[in-house]
């Protein structure tokens, strides 16, 4: 009797689904980015909490780094591999600047991190940017990225977590002009500077209330003639 029992939990463990242990390199710790392209400034913004879960690891953490005086870019996704890319490409800007004796533009910056981004599309970097800035002409600039390195320039932008609740209120404020329209027109939103910031206020306190990874504080940083200018504004912390 005790052989044909223990005969039949054996029989019974190798018919069992064998389980294997998963583990994954990323993570997701949320966040959402904005950018609004002007005439002659670029807008840039992000919130500072750092999620996993349920739980909230920072509520100070940038998501934005400023590459030059005319070019920055904002990360959402995988906060470890947002911190690798921009360090990267921070070094390459630098090394440009020392082996050409002036800073990279907004424009050869976009196809460096569209270079970067496809380099690793076998493992890919788990961000989705947005690069924004000042072009060569003094018009601001948004480029728009997937993780692997497509990527396009617009008239205004939203990646991250509240990318669903934000986009649309963009969409029906900004009114932007399909670029297959002819003639081309300039991508650039009408509004005027002061009337972006409120906008960018405005979305993030909206996401905030519904969208439990953007929250604390959002940064907002401005890109015009004078240089870069950062506002702040406190979210919700819940």
């Amino acid at each position: 009797m005790l052989l044909s029992a223990g005969s039949s939990h054996l029989n019974a463990a190798s018919q069992a689904p064998i389980q294997h242990a998963t583990w994954s390199p990323y993570d997701n710790n949320g966040g959402t980015c904005v950018a609004i392209a002007g005439e002659n400034y670029c807008v840039i913004a992000a919130d500072t909490r750092m999620s996993t879960g349920y739980s909230i690891l920072s509520r100070n953490m940038s998501k934005v780094m400023k590459l030059n005086d005319k070019v920055l870019l904002a990360s959402a996704g995988f906060n470890a591999d947002a911190k690798t890319l921009q360090k990267m490409l921070q070094t390459r800007q630098v090394m440009y600047q020392h082996n050409h004796g002036k800073p990279m533009s907004c424009v050869a910056m976009a196809q460096l991190l569209s270079n970067t981004l496809y380099y690793k599309r076998f493992f890919p970097y788990y961000t989705f940017n947005i690069l924004g800035g000042l072009d060569p002409e003094g018009k601001g600039a948004v480029y728009t990225y997937d993780a692997i390195g497509s990527y396009e320039r617009t008239g205004y932008s939203c990646q991250g977590s509240g990318q669903a609740l934000i986009m649309p209120i963009l969409d029906n404020q900004l009114k932007a002009i399909s670029p297959l329209i002819m003639p081309l027109t300039s991508g650039a939103t009408p509004l005027s500077e002061e009337e972006a910031i409120d906008l960018v206020k405005d979305c993030f306190a909206t996401a905030g209330e519904r969208d439990i990874y953007t929250g604390d504080t959002v940064e907002i940083f401005v890109v015009n003639a004078t240089g870069v200018h950062l506002h702040t504004q406190a979210l919700k912390l819940d």
